[in-house]
């Protein structure tokens, strides 16, 4: 079995060869109390011409800009790539949103995951750990996104120390 296959599937069987202990999901601590932010955002967003030497069939880039209204006050600026074939696809992205959330002024970084599967769909966006600024620093937490009538409104459920 090569390095990388034993790697694998040590990683699989949750053991880790160095005897770190296995990885766990990030998730905000349970012990501090979360809050809530909402509000509303508009996107746009600004497909990259893909590289001359790009592969037919890979991922779409798009440059997110973001102006973010309500408990949060602020503007987002990322990349995404994105794939959509038949209804179905994904996307990846990352983000850096800097402004006030609730009166502490600063920035964070978020990362999207989504996952669309004939109309279905699975959306993650989580505050990159370690990303907080200023008197965001130490923010930890989740972005809850929803579309109605075609207004963009979120929900950030977050802790800070």
């Amino acid at each position: 079995m090569s390095a990388c296959g034993l790697i694998l599937a040590l990683g699989l069987a949750g053991a880790d060869p160095s005897g770190a202990p296995p990885l766990q999901p990030i998730t905000a601590s349970r012990s501090q109390t979360m809050s809530h932010a909402v509000g509303t955002f508009e996107v746009q967003i600004t497909p990259i011409a893909p590289d001359a030497d790009a592969p037919g069939g890979a991922p779409g880039r798009m440059r997110l800009a973001k102006t973010f209204h309500g408990d949060l006050q602020g503007e987002g600026a990322g990349e995404m790539l994105g794939l959509l074939k038949d209804g179905s696809g994904a996307y990846v992205a990352m983000e850096r949103v800097s402004g006030i959330l609730e009166g502490r002024r600063g920035a964070f970084a978020l990362v999207h995951r989504g996952v669309m599967e004939a109309g279905a769909q699975d959306l993650l966006i989580t505050i990159v750990p370690g990303s907080g600024e200023g008197e965001l620093a130490g923010i930890a937490g989740v972005f809850h996104l929803k579309i109605e009538g075609g207004v963009h409104r979120y929900e950030l459920e977050y802790s800070l120390p």
